[in-house]
């Protein structure tokens, strides 16, 4: 019989940098499940994370600031902040890059203890001296790891050229959505939809990682074409916020495009019950929380051919190669104009979300992990 609390007594430090999405949504939605596995959970990070996300409701919360930019003074106040944070920690476990830099060295520095670091994402674009300094970091990070969680097969393959010890997928549950609160047609109300004019939906930070401005240039393209019914092309709502905001609306506004950007959402259940379909049009991606939401919730998807998307998604998608604007309007076009082919890949979208592995199986891999670390409860 399986052990109930496989982590009795055991004191685990969660490591993250600043996070406004996946990386805090998806520490947020295991921290319950890490806690009735017995371990005694403190959340170290930034302290505008835990307003955002809220883990001093279900741990120990100690604000430690790590920035999302390499700043070697700041990083070694962060070092010298966490190493206090998390002196009494059986295991620290990093979520992210940035996070996992100052936990290898908090770790070496005060006490050899098991150090978990997950791989959420890809090194950002970048050339030059910074590239080297940044490739120099994420190299001696997953180095210093006794294991390497990674998102992706292809975030796994990569800690591997670069030397990590031990790496493992463990895939990054999205947490399941809250009902929607209204219909349909008073979401599509709210926007201004006249009865019959498509809605297309993206979700996610306003960030160069995320491709809107490929997703602008497809929306150029439609406000170009004739399209059927009133002739009005589809609306395009974007539901997030981020560095980015000020440029992309500009751009709305000078080009008179017909894309809407709505800020950070709390109601994201009700827009993708609301949406004709989704679009993804990320330059990368590990394991996308954003397509997972829209395959569960049986809404079409045009995803990119990057980085983990075609391994999460399989057939349950379109799939454009990214930065290609011209292929992503076009699919998005001959979706929106078979509606068969649309309730088809619905369907294929809610199968392929069922084979995934919820957020208890999530915990439950991590808790497998501590457990294997640090040996049985005390």
């Amino acid at each position: 019989m399986a052990d109930p609390r496989p982590l009795g007594g055991r004191r685990v430090a969660e490591v993250l940098a600043t996070s406004t999405g996946g990386v805090g949504t998806h520490l947020r939605s295991v921290l319950p499940a890490l806690a009735e596995a017995g371990a005694e959970v403190t959340v170290c990070g930034p302290a505008a994370t835990d307003a955002l996300f809220g883990f001093s409701a279900a741990a120990t919360f100690r604000p430690v600031e790590i920035s999302a930019g390499l700043d070697p003074v700041a990083d070694a106040r962060a070092v010298l902040a966490l190493r206090r944070a998390a002196a009494g920690a059986d295991l620290v476990h990093a979520h992210g890059l940035r996070a996992g830099l100052v936990a290898a060295a908090a770790v070496r520095s005060g006490g050899r203890r098991p150090l978990v670091v997950t791989l959420h994402n890809a090194l950002p674009e970048r050339s030059g001296p910074l590239r080297l300094v940044l490739a120099s970091a994420e190299r001696a990070t997953v180095r210093a790891a006794d294991v390497v969680l990674a998102a992706s097969g292809d975030l796994a393959a990569n800690a591997r050229r670069l030397g990590a010890r031990d790496v493992r997928v463990a895939p990054v549950s999205a947490p399941a959505l809250p009902p929607a609160r209204r219909s349909r047609e008073e979401v599509r109300a709210g926007l201004g939809l006249a009865d019959g004019r498509p809605l297309v939906l993206a979700v996610g930070r306003l960030h160069p990682q995320k491709g809107y401005d490929v997703l602008l240039d497809a929306a150029a393209t439609w406000a170009a074409d004739r399209w059927a019914g009133d002739g009005r092309p589809p609306l395009v709502a974007v539901a997030g916020d981020g560095p980015l905001e000020a440029e992309l609306t500009a751009r709305i506004g000078a080009q008179r495009l017909p894309v809407t950007l709505l800020g950070r959402r709390d109601d994201v259940a009700d827009l993708l019950a609301a949406a004709d379909l989704v679009v993804l049009p990320s330059r990368w991606e590990a394991r996308s929380l954003t397509a997972q939401e829209a395959l569960r919730a049986g809404t079409p998807l045009v995803a990119t051919r990057a980085g983990g998307l075609p391994e999460l998604l399989g057939d349950a998608a379109l799939l454009v190669p990214p930065g290609d604007a011209a292929a992503l309007a076009a699919a998005v076009r001959d979706l929106l104009g078979d509606p068969a082919r649309a309730a088809s890949l619905a369907q294929a979208g809610r199968e392929q979300a069922a084979g995934w592995p919820d957020e208890a199986a999530t915990a439950r891999t991590l808790a497998a992990v501590y457990r294997e670390l640090l040996g049985p409860p005390r």
